[in-house]
């Protein structure tokens, strides 16, 4: 092998020929491409489904948007004021032409009819001129309209077909439907467009120590999970059909992953090696196929993801709280990508591209430009920040750390250790870090959250000192 050449990853293997001692554990950058990949194959077999416009937003396009019509779809007025036929002054006709309304008889040379702003132009216009650059006159007699200012034929008329004539590809498929993109498929004579189906996802919450009410007790603690996942995964594409609590029982594991009709399973926790950890054997059991068994990533190290059968998945995320999320974005984001074609996580506020070189600490940086939250990245381009402060590495492991931007740097947030959400709650990103660390001033890639996030205020969330509490709790 060529120094420096990365060694081809092995193919995956059934379930019960992997060990379930330790964790064949995948770097990370290639974790999330083998579940991108995942999801792009199951994505070929999935058709399209049509959706009415009020339905779309935030979805993509399945097929290319093409103009069902000219647009405009008849000559109009730019303007309110007055079409005009030929050299003036004009002989005023009575009538006017309002938009919505059938359109006035043909113009004579010489003739000038009111129109609004919208209105269908009369046959024989050669322009219109507007109100403020127009007087009418005399008061007795046939009125006469004279320009004010030079008239040039065409002016503030809108042409049919400006814009587009019928069958204009308008937007390529993969486009992400925003408000303007409904407006343009509305105008352009759309009622419903395709889109691709919503990946359906069921949410298997696993442990008999959590509550689903009330204060922890006796060893029991809340579920954090149930109420977090299911919204998560709806701001990524999916349907969520349902979450359901299943506790550490191997049975009802195994008869609720082979028979939902969900083209993802999601489980939380059982993922490692522990004596009521069943997971593993309840993928044996099912015949499934590990495509990724543990991932060299602090925290969640134990997350997996599995194919159950054609077109079918399973994210196995760990039970602590943050290593979930550790999970969701590593595993079950780039899959539910890939199925619904969606451009990458929105872009933090702040988020850039990366360079190739560190910022250095000293140099003074400039607030980097906020993109709105709502806006895709483009494809394959990674979205990146310098650091404030320096955080602490795995030595081996890349780390996910909550951030929040300031001032065109991003902060690293206290309270993120692996069972913690309090970092996350407050965070518009999670940083990448690489293994061994990263000092201040040097740019991390940022996984950006799937909602709309605002930069933090100064004093809104405790953020981390250059050395966290936390930093050595890897787990």
């Amino acid at each position: 092998m060529t120094p420096g050449q990365p060694a081809t990853p092995p193919a995956p293997a059934p379930a019960s020929e992997r060990g379930h001692g330790h964790h064949r554990a995948t770097p990370w950058p290639e974790a999330r491409a083998l579940a991108a990949r995942a999801g792009a194959g199951a994505a070929a077999d999935r058709p399209p489904v049509r959706v009415p416009l009020g339905h779309a937003l935030g979805r993509t396009l399945a097929e290319p948007l093409r103009a069902l019509t000219d647009l405009p779809s008849f000559d109009s007025s730019a303007m309110d004021g007055w079409a005009v036929a030929g050299p003036g002054p004009w002989t005023v006709r009575e009538e006017s032409v309002l938009a919505g309304h059938s359109g006035a008889a043909a113009l004579a040379s010489g003739e000038a009819v009111r129109i609004a702003t919208g209105a269908r132009v009369p046959a024989g216009a050669t322009a219109v001129v507007r109100t403020e650059h127009s007087r009418t006159g005399p008061v007795a007699g046939p009125v006469l309209l004279h320009p004010l200012r030079e008239v040039v034929p065409g002016q503030d008329i809108r042409p049919r077909g400006q814009e587009c004539r019928t069958g204009d590809e308008l937007l390529p498929a993969g486009s992400l439907v925003g408000p303007a993109v409904l407006g343009l498929a509305a105008a352009a004579g759309y009622d419903e467009i395709a889109v691709p189906a919503s990946p359906r996802v069921e949410v298997l919450v696993l442990g008999d120590e959590l509550l689903t009410a009330g204060l922890p007790h006796e060893g029991l603690i809340r579920d954090a999970l149930g109420p977090m996942l299911g919204p998560w995964l709806t701001a990524l594409g999916a349907e969520v059909l349902a979450t359901r609590r299943i506790g550490d029982d191997a049975e009802a594991l195994y008869e609720a992953v082979t028979t939902s009709a969900a083209e993802l399973v999601v489980t939380t926790g059982g993922t490692a090696a522990g004596p009521v950890d069943h997971v593993h054997r309840v993928l044996d059991k099912a015949g499934a196929t590990l495509l990724v068994d543990g991932v060299k990533v602090r925290p969640g190290h134990p997350m997996l993801l599995a194919r159950l059968d054609a077109g079918r998945h399973l994210v196995g995320l760990p039970g602590n709280p943050l290593a979930a999320v550790s999970g969701l974005l590593t595993l079950a984001a780039p899959l539910l990508a890939a199925l619904t074609t969606r451009p990458s996580a929105p872009t933090p506020p702040g988020g850039t591209a990366p360079p190739s070189a560190p910022t250095p600490p000293s140099a003074p940086t400039a607030p980097a430009e906020t993109v709105p939250p709502s806006a895709p990245t483009a494809p394959g381009e990674p979205l990146a920040a310098p650091l404030r402060d320096g955080v602490q590495g795995h030595p081996h492991d890349t780390r996910l750390v909550p951030v929040v931007h300031r001032d065109g740097l991003v902060v690293p947030l206290h309270y993120n250790g692996p069972a913690m959400l309090r970092g996350i709650a407050a965070a518009d990103a999670m940083a990448v870090v690489p293994p061994g660390g990263a000092e201040p001033g040097r740019r991390v890639e940022l996984l950006a959250l799937p909602w709309p996030t605002e930069p933090q205020a100064a004093t809104a969330t405790p953020v981390s000192p250059p050395a966290p509490a936390q930093g050595a709790c890897f787990t």
